[in-house]
């Protein structure tokens, strides 16, 4: 299983598989038809209140990491529910609404399942 990544801003493609929005809030500016989720997987998203504390800066990245795994941890049923939903797809891309590619949490998600796929 493959589990690729891309911005909900660019355009989808025929090799991204099964497409899951990953993010809480529905990114701005991108309309359902341009964006073609397969899925919305709130369920495993940081929650608001971590969110809005990250703020994307990357000087809070690695308590970011520690603090979204810890949420994933907490939420058994829903990752499981997730696992079993990507073990359905050959790949899939986990989208996501971030500018700032190398400190958002759908790199973390797509670890935190890796691991988990591979147990």
């Amino acid at each position: 299983m493959t589990i690729l990544l891309k911005r909900a801003y660019e355009a989808a493609d025929k090799d991204d598989g099964f497409r899951i929005l990953v993010d809480r809030i529905w990114p701005r500016g991108v309309s359902k038809d341009f964006a073609h989720i397969d899925f919305w997987a709130k369920d495993v998203t940081p929650t608001t209140s971590l969110r809005k504390w990250f703020s994307h800066d990357p000087l809070k990245w690695v308590e970011f990491k520690k603090n979204y795994e810890a949420e994933l941890d907490g939420r058994p049923s829903e990752v499981d529910d997730f696992l079993h939903l990507l073990h359905e797809h050959e790949v899939v891309t986990f989208v996501y609404g971030a500018k700032d590619t190398k400190h958002t949490h759908a790199l973390i998600l797509r670890e935190y399942m890796q691991e988990r796929l591979e147990e």
